[in-house]
C-alpha cells in the first residue's frame, strides 16, 4: 500500500468522524484544536502578531496577543465547521446560514456575476449560495495540494456542497467555456498573495500582490462584480453578506484592471476591520516586490507597452 493511499484512507476516517458530529460540537473541537495550534505552532503565531500589529497600531501588545490567539480558534473553527457543513442539505444550510444582498443579484439581467471573496468565517459556505437564488450556480477555483491523496480528500469534501471547483493550473480552458455559456456565478479568493504576477496595490495602507482576476474576469465577460463576506454570527452560524457592485466602467469606459483591483481591496479592508479576528491573519500577506514585480513597476512609467500582468487569468 502507497503512502499516498495510506494518507488517504486516514484522512477519510477523520473526515467521516468529523462529519458525524453535532456541528456545535464540531466547531468547539475546531477552537480547541485552534487554541493549541497557537500554543505549539510559534512560526505562524508570529506571523499573526506581526501583521496584527502593523494593521493595528493603535492596539497594545496584550490586545494584539488576545486577539491572535482567538484568530487561531476561529481558524480552527472555521476549518472543523467546514468539514462538517460540507456534508448538510440544503434544508439544513438554510437554518445555519443567511445570506444578505441577493436583491443585487439580479437573473433576468445578468446570467454571469463575478465575486471577490476571501478567506473570512466559514469560507466553504460561500459554495452553498446557490441555494438562496434560483438559477445561481455556483463555481470557483483552487489550486490543488501536492499530496495527491490529501488533494482527493479536499476534492471530495468539496464536491459534496454541490459547487463546482476547478483547477486554476489545468482547467483554464474550462472555466473560460463556462463563464461564456453563462448562468454561473465565479467566486476568486483575492485576500491572499498574488505571487508575481499580482498587482502590487495598497492594503492596510501598504502595498502587497493582490490578486487582479476578479477584475479581468468581470472586464472580459462584461459581468457584475461583488465581493462577499462570510461573518460568524454565533458558534454554528453564519451569514454572508454580498457587498455592492464595484463600476468596471466610468463615463462609458472600461475602468483599468489595478483601478477595480484597488476597490476590492477597500472593500475586503473594511471587513477585516469590522471583525478582525475573522480573517485569516496567519499568512504573509505583505512580502517585499519580487525582480519581476519591481521590472514591471518600473516599465510602467515609461510610456511603452502596458503591463503583461494586467490580463493574466491566472492571477488570483
Amino acid at each position: 500500500m502507497s503512502v499516498n493511499t495510506i494518507l488517504y484512507i486516514l484522512a477519510r476516517c477523520l473526515v467521516g468522524a468529523i462529519q458525524c458530529l453535532p456541528l456545535k460540537l464540531a466547531g468547539r473541537l475546531g477552537r480547541l484544536f485552534g487554541a493549541l495550534a497557537y500554543r505549539l505552532d510559534g512560526r505562524h503565531r508570529q506571523v499573526a502578531i506581526n501583521n496584527l500589529t502593523e494593521c493595528f497600531p493603535e492596539k497594545d501588545p496584550a490586545e494584539i496577543r488576545s486577539l491572535a490567539k482567538e484568530n487561531f480558534k476561529r481558524i480552527g473553527e472555521s476549518y472543523v465547521s467546514g468539514i462538517k457543513t460540507a456534508s448538510l442539505p440544503p434544508v439544513s444550510i438554510r437554518q445555519i446560514l443567511t445570506v444578505e444582498g441577493l436583491d443585487q443579484i439580479a437573473p433576468n439581467t445578468d446570467s454571469r456575476w463575478v465575486f471577490a471573496v476571501g478567506h473570512f468565517g466559514n469560507f466553504e459556505l460561500y459554495a452553498r449560495c446557490g441555494l438562496f437564488r434560483d438559477g445561481f450556480r455556483v463555481a470557483t477555483t483552487y489550486r490543488g495540494l501536492r499530496q495527491p491523496g490529501l488533494d482527493r480528500v479536499l476534492l471530495e469534501i468539496r464536491e459534496q456542497t454541490g459547487a463546482l471547483y476547478l483547477e486554476r493550473r489545468k482547467e483554464g480552458n474550462r472555466l473560460n467555456e463556462m463563464m461564456r455559456e453563462g448562468n454561473i456565478a465565479l467566486g476568486f479568493l483575492a485576500d491572499q498573495h498574488a505571487g508575481d504576477r499580482g498587482a502590487r496595490l495598497p492594503f492596510f495602507g501598504r502595498e502587497c500582490s493582490t490578486s487582479t482576476a476578479p477584475a479581468v474576469f468581470a472586464l472580459r465577460y462584461k459581468c457584475p462584480l461583488h465581493t462577499a463576506i462570510c461573518h460568524r454570527e454565533a458558534l454554528g452560524r453564519w451569514r454572508i453578506k454580498i457587498g455592492e457592485r464595484i463600476p468596471t466602467s466610468e463615463n462609458g469606459q472600461p475602468r483599468s484592471v489595478d483601478a477595480i483591483s484597488a476597490d476590492v481591496n477597500r472593500a475586503l479592508e473594511a471587513a477585516v476591520r469590522k471583525d478582525p479576528a475573522n480573517w485569516f491573519w496567519v499568512h504573509r500577506r505583505w512580502k517585499p516586490a519580487s525582480r519581476i514585480q519591481q521590472a514591471r513597476a518600473a516599465a510602467k512609467l515609461l510610456p511603452a507597452e502596458k503591463g503583461s500582468g494586467e490580463t493574466d487569468a491566472s492571477a488570483d
